[in-house]
């Protein structure tokens, strides 16, 4: 409103001045102000540049001066214009305040309309920089918070407490080691941890990136793309790296494709060298032990030492793996680089508390769930399972968080009796897990694994493990997780019949409902468990050469029944 009363007072002016040359100045002033009317509000528009904001305030400010000017000083004399008429109506400026007034706002719009032109300009900029950056390659799925990762778990509120304050500690001592290593065998909750320390860093708006390895899950594995994807990350998370990055690409084209060190070098170091920040810039690594290529392990520990030699800004680089040769090798080459930490070091009875945490949560959701679905008269008793139940099963888990999550995963699984009756089955395992040299792997899947025979005769048994092995064996072996189509039809089998030899796994196997999506391992500590040549008497226990070999020959047999010449139909001969 306060646009149209300032243009209609203007009208007012000129009709009293008589003052024909102001007509172009009003022309162009009342388009000025059309233009600042439709701006934005500079508080909002946080993605202005700062030029164009400065000359919207600057008019703004002078329209209300102008307004508040007005205000005071025609008040009285409104009704006077309703009694006597229009020429009742006094004009509250000199002339040459007019001439001051037109001006200053003259120069606004010129501003406003130059800022407008740089604003376009950056903008033009920013699209040839996405087109720049588009071309580096990233791998999708491998930060903490994609869509792969969504479902996956986190540290439970009041787990892992004292470990989590250490990381952060470290993340915010200037004088502390560039790189944490926390280590630890499978199953003990590596994964989740690094998933809640990302989370706390992208909260607090310190995390750079994130890449989370995972064997068998496509580009996760590849060595080669891992600094890229950090670099396309960094310049997500702090934009102000996108033009030494941009630089860098423009410089070297195929820099993808170099040597890990010029990728590292090119990419993140001398990008995070250009800038001064004075908080840390986190990257959180997973899994690095699932990498392809143990030298490219080595590299890279050794290119992510660097960071430590950078002055300008603080870069913490948060790593997971187990305690594997080449991972051992590459940290033994950088010592003085890095804080290490192995999870076997914390004492027991923290491991037991926060297990025993853990259980308690999950079990009560199962028992609540199952009540809710179960006639009063079935439910669960609404303290099951037990304070002393639940210690006895964290004392069989320690250290092994997956035993606790799987147990749960077991016990929640309607296929099978009700949780009660499962809990009954795990427990029957309790004394073996004190026992030397037992190993928990086997408490953490046997229960689940002895469903599929139990109360069977020996013959029923021994058709059950040959279709449990011909079916889980390409599973955990293949290089790729393959859907239930698609490797029904590499096994030569019905998508029926190997979707009925598997479903009853869904505590250990993650099944798609949907059977074009892939089948993947919930955690690969039960690939471990399975072909564990220390295992060989167990009759689940998956022989890899064997089965190695029936996967190479269906593959030769599917390329013999549908490969021929010209495959894809060009009839042009030299072409495909």
């Amino acid at each position: 409103m306060m646009i149209e009363i300032v243009v209609f007072l203007f009208v007012v002016f000129l009709l009293q001045t008589d003052v024909l040359w102001r007509v172009g100045v009003y022309c162009t002033l009342q388009h000025t102000l059309v233009q600042v009317a439709k701006a934005p509000d500079p508080q909002e528009a946080a993605s202005c540049i700062v030029g164009r904001d400065k000359a919207l305030v600057d008019i703004r400010l002078q329209l209300n001066e102008i307004n508040t000017t007005l205000e005071a000083k025609l008040g009285k004399g409104q009704k006077l214009m309703r009694r006597i008429g229009f020429r009742a109506l006094k004009w509250p400026f000199e002339s040459k305040d007019m001439d001051k007034i037109i001006a200053n706002l003259k120069r606004g719009q010129d501003s406003f309309t130059a800022a407008l032109q740089i604003d376009q300009t950056a903008e033009i900029l920013d699209i040839h920089s996405k087109i720049d950056l588009a071309n580096l390659p990233h791998v999708s799925g491998a930060a903490f918070d994609s869509h792969a990762e969504e479902n996956n778990a986190r540290c439970l509120d009041g787990t892992r407490t004292e470990l989590l304050l250490q990381i952060r500690e470290w993340a915010e001592n200037s004088q502390a080691e560039s790189i944490f290593w926390l280590n630890g065998m499978a199953g003990t909750g590596k994964s989740t941890i690094s998933r809640t320390v990302a989370k706390s860093f992208a909260k607090d708006g310190l995390l750079g990136a994130s890449f989370f390895f995972k064997r068998g899950g496509g580009d996760r594995g590849k060595a080669r793309l891992v600094f890229p994807t950090i670099a396309n990350e960094l310049v997500h998370n702090i934009p102000y790296l996108k033009l030494s990055v941009r630089k860098a690409i423009d410089k070297y084209p195929d820099l993808p494709n170099k040597a890990l060190r010029d990728q590292f070098e090119h990419l993140i170091l001398e990008p995070l060298g250009s800038i001064d920040r004075t908080t840390p810039i986190a990257i959180v690594i997973d899994a690095l032990d699932e990498c392809d290529g143990d030298k490219d392990v080595e590299t890279i520990i050794a290119q992510l030492s660097r960071a430590n030699d950078l002055r300008s800004v603080r870069v913490k680089i948060f790593i997971t793996s187990r305690p594997e040769l080449p991972i051992r090798l590459g940290f033994k080459n950088v010592q003085g680089k890095y804080q290490g930490l192995a999870l076997h070091q914390i004492p027991e009875p923290v491991m037991e508390k926060d297990i025993f945490t853990f259980l308690g949560y999950e079990l009560g959701q199962i028992r609540d769930k199952y009540n809710g679905q179960t006639p009063e008269a079935l439910q669960l008793p609404p303290d099951w399972p037990g304070k002393d139940v639940i210690r006895t099963l964290a004392q069989m888990a320690v250290p092994l968080f997956i035993f606790a999550a799987t147990v749960c995963r077991f016990l929640d699984d309607k296929r099978w009796s009700n949780p009660g009756d499962q809990l009954k089955k795990v427990l029957q395992y309790q004394a073996k897990t004190f026992e030397s040299g037992f190993d928990k792997l086997d408490a953490t899947y046997i229960p689940i694994l002895d469903q599929l025979t139990g109360g069977r005769k020996d013959a029923q048994n021994s058709r059950i493990l040959t279709e449990f092995r011909d079916a889980v064996g390409p599973i955990v072996l293949l290089a790729e997780p393959l859907s239930v189509s698609s490797l029904a039809r590499l096994l030569n089998i019905p998508p029926a019949a190997l979707y009925g030899k598997i479903n009853s796994l869904h505590s250990v196997l993650d099944i798609p409902s949907d059977i074009d999506a892939p089948i993947r391992l919930f955690h690969l500590s039960f690939r471990d468990f399975l072909v564990d040549p220390a295992k060989r008497t167990n009759g689940f226990w998956i022989d890899e050469t064997k089965y190695h070999n029936i996967l190479a020959e269906r593959c030769i047999q599917l390329m013999q029944q549908h490969l021929k010449k010209d495959i894809c139909g060009l009839q042009a001969p030299g072409k495909l």
